[in-house]
């Protein structure tokens, strides 16, 4: 589904991601791990083609995302608040997706109806702008609007962050239904991403330390790789 060859990208003459080579398997849920400044969101946009690697290439179904826009028809994703359009309401903003992905209204209101238990009462039906909602809020909307689009590839970029509790593990068991889905999901909570994931995928300082399948040990083997 996606490949990464001899992919180098670099800042101020300083390597922030070198991965020789990775290959993501269509369906699986990938956790992507790391302390910050690993180079897990530089990596994630790269995949989405919004930087330039210095070198090397990503294939998404065997073509380089730099090089044709066939990926962006099957792959949805959410980093962080700059994907939204703020002076839009919910509403709006959801109506503005599913007419960029010529999704009826229909089908976009039964898709909201679905999404009662994780909206909790706070997105819909509010009166108010993206931009005057929490960080939290915004990234319910944003998380779901990527859902709308039925995608065959998803990015997520610390989608827990900024989520109660309760709404962490809602969004986790969302994501746990999601069946076939190829996922890629950054996060530092190694607990959610233990329980979600398929497989761990840990960078440093941009490089792949570790890549193994999950199982009942994976969480205390991370919890001891940070701690030293």
């Amino acid at each position: 589904m996606i490949e990464i060859i001899n992919l180098i990208k670099s800042y101020g003459g300083k390597e922030v991601v070198h991965i020789d080579h990775l290959k993501i398997e269509a369906g699986e849920t990938i956790g992507l791990v790391g302390n910050n400044g690993a180079g897990k969101t530089t990596l994630f946009r790269m995949i989405l083609d919004l930087i330039k690697p210095d070198s090397g290439e990503i294939l998404s179904k065997g073509i380089n995302v730099q090089k044709s826009d066939e990926w962006k028809s099957y792959t949805a994703s959410y980093l962080d608040e700059g994907f939204l359009i703020d002076y839009l309401t919910p509403e709006e903003y959801f109506e503005f997706i599913g007419n960029l992905y010529q999704i009826n209204m229909a089908d976009v209101e039964e898709f909201l109806i679905k999404q009662k238990e994780f909206f909790n009462g706070e997105i819909l039906n509010r009166n108010k702008y993206i931009r005057d909602f929490s960080k939290g809020n915004q990234n319910k909307v944003g998380i779901a609007a990527a859902l709308l689009q039925h995608p065959e590839v998803l990015i997520l970029d610390e989608p827990f962050a900024n989520l109660d509790p309760s709404t962490q593990i809602r969004l986790k068991n969302k994501l746990k239904s999601t069946l076939g889905l190829t996922s890629l999901i950054s996060s530092h909570d190694l607990n959610h991403v233990t329980d979600l994931c398929d497989r761990i995928i840990l960078l440093e300082k941009g490089k792949i330390i570790k890549d193994f399948k999950t199982n009942e040990s994976s969480l205390s083997e991370l919890e001891s790789y940070f701690s030293e």
